[in-house]
């Protein structure tokens, strides 16, 4: 997809941004026209204006991820053109496989690796790749129960390694560099994997591929799906995540080219480059970097090294959350991370696009107290006299238009399998697939608006000390008890409780352009138990609702 040019790309791609953002400007600003604008209303339109660039990169990125998904034969390389030159056979480089534990259940972490092992051998490249375990675990039974585990594994496979650190300095980002400093011999390369992560040999032997085919790359990350879900929570939730994402990442890297993402895991690192410039000090107030992946992928772009996305999907998977309660707290820890990228603005060395990547990161989570507030304004406005000129229908055309653009990512995904009938056929035609975006979105319209509103209060918490912490993460498929629920969610439920309370005083238009947005909260705790049910999932799947390709292969 033409053109080649990186200022050329950018200019195109920042005048598209630019001319989404107008039009959600001018139709933000019609609603509030009409009989002059109050000091209420000056403040909703501050805040639905900070909001914007987010919506209009969301647009933007979907928009040009779908024209590339249409249009090209092979996307992924269309993208990120050393996929073209890569070369067939066992790779001449060696590569370590670098798994992170912390508290984990191994008997669901070792079987995918065991297997990688063994197609890996299989391939002819088995000698190519050595497994390192990276054990942050400190809890003292959990301790024994992995290291036994452990030694069961390397007796199985001898060439693997278990270490466990004692003292977890630095987190997950601390505990791989040290293996990189005192650990690693020969290897040219690294490949990340969470303890959920799922990794095919092919998709691993590509990444090397593509790392031999350009020396130019420091990191390429590679598209993660969610792995096949028995429980309703993550299985709605992965199906509108794999669209968005695919269109996302596609968009994403057209423009940013060499300037991509790190998430983390399921990506290939060159070890020299890395070992130099992704080290992490401690923030001036003493704390480590919690979301250490897109630090260390500006640091790597600022030293000349390239950071590239791999939008491909297939042999690259993670776990979801299994219940809203774990979804939540997950958030918490990426928001908290997130925050922490605004001491990072000012350091020496930075280039533009790095500032950009960091500046998403941080829009990301900045909007939902943004929401939340201009919600509760929109309220306290409506309720006097300075909402009586709104215009209804103008207010209508304003919401859609920031949900279309907010949520185009999946649109723009959902939009391609239903445009192609080759990717359809992969979730079992496009009746079934339209069933699973049909049911996906009617859980979005209840559980986005709850976890914004779970977003913010976090973020309102954060600066008086609210931490999550890196804690051990429940991976497991369970149900949760009403009691459970609702003591995690009586806050958000009172909340929407009293907003919809207040917009049925106004009038019936506002309580019905208000439902949307505050349903979901009113209705979370039966949410939260109703979408951890089993009896919910077993409907969904024996129904083949929001199947993933995975779960329908022959």
């Amino acid at each position: 997809m033409p053109p080649e040019s990186p200022l050329l790309r950018r200019t195109l791609f920042a005048l598209l941004v630019a001319a989404i953002a107008a039009l959600l400007l001018v139709l933000t600003l019609r609603v509030f026209w009409p009989g002059g604008i109050g000091a209420l209303e000056w403040a909703i339109f501050g805040c639905l204006a900070l909001t914007i660039p987010w919506a209009a990169l969301s647009a933007a990125n979907a928009l040009v991820g779908l024209v590339i998904l249409l249009r090209e034969r092979d996307p992924p390389a269309a993208v990120l053109p050393a996929l073209a030159r890569t070369r067939p056979g066992p790779p001449d480089s060696v590569t370590a496989l670098f798994v992170c534990l912390r508290n984990e259940e191994m008997s669901a972490v070792l079987p995918p690796l065991a297997q990688l092992l063994r197609d890996l051998d299989a391939a002819g490249a088995g000698d190519r790749f050595r497994l390192w375990l990276l054990s942050d675990t400190q809890d003292p039974q959990a301790v024994a129960a992995e290291e036994a585990a452990a030694q069961d594994f390397l007796a199985a496979h001898p060439t693997a390694r278990y270490r466990r650190r004692a003292d977890n300095a630095g987190y997950k980002a601390g505990n791989v560099m040290e293996a990189l400093d005192h650990q690693l011999t020969d290897e040219t390369f690294f490949l990340t994997l969470d303890a959920d992560s799922v990794m095919s040999a092919a998709a691993v032997l590509r990444l090397v591929a593509v790392m031999e085919a350009d020396p130019r790359l420091g990191i390429v990350q590679q598209l993660i799906v969610g792995r096949p879900a028995t429980a309703a929570f993550p299985r709605l939730f992965q199906f509108g995540m794999r669209a968005g994402m695919r269109a996302w990442a596609t968009g994403q890297a057209w423009w940013q080219m060499d300037a991509g993402p790190y998430w983390g895991h399921n990506a290939i690192l060159r070890v020299a480059p890395f070992r130099d410039h992704a080290k992490l000090e401690a923030l001036p107030d003493g704390s480590r970097i919690l979301s250490h992946d897109m630090v260390e992928s500006v640091r790597l772009q600022s030293a000349g090294w390239a950071v590239r996305c791999l939008p491909a999907e297939d042999g690259s998977q993670e776990a979801n959350p299994p219940a809203l309660p774990e979804f939540l707290r997950r958030d918490e820890r990426w928001g908290a991370g997130n925050m922490q990228y605004l001491w990072l603005f000012r350091l020496p060395g930075m280039t533009w696009l790095g500032r950009l990547q960091l500046l998403q990161a941080i829009l990301l989570f900045l909007g939902a107290p943004l929401h939340a507030l201009a919600l509760l304004l929109a309220l306290a406005n409506a309720l006097t006299s300075g909402g009586a000129a709104t215009p209804m229908g103008a207010l209508a055309l304003a919401i859609l238009a920031h949900w279309l653009c907010y949520f185009a990512p999946k649109l723009a995904g959902y939009a391609q399998v239903l445009l192609q009938r080759h990717a359809a056929r992969r979730y079992g035609g496009r009746a079934a697939f339209a069933r699973g975006a049909l049911a996906e979105l009617v859980f979005t319209q209840l559980f986005e608006p709850l976890s914004i509103l779970n977003k913010a209060l976090f973020l309102a918490r954060l600066p008086f000390g609210a931490r999550p912490g890196w804690l051990p993460q429940n991976r497991a498929d369970r149900g949760v008890a009403w009691s459970d629920a609702t003591r995690l969610l009586w806050p958000h439920s009172t909340i929407g409780l009293l907003l919809t309370a207040g917009f049925a005083l106004v009038s019936a238009p506002a309580l019905l352009l208000a439902l949307p947005f505050t349903a979901g909260m009113i209705l979370a705790v039966p949410l939260c138990v109703a979408t951890a049910d089993p009896r919910l999932s077993a409907w969904l799947r024996q129904r083949g609702i929001a199947a993933v390709p995975e779960e329908l292969a022959p």
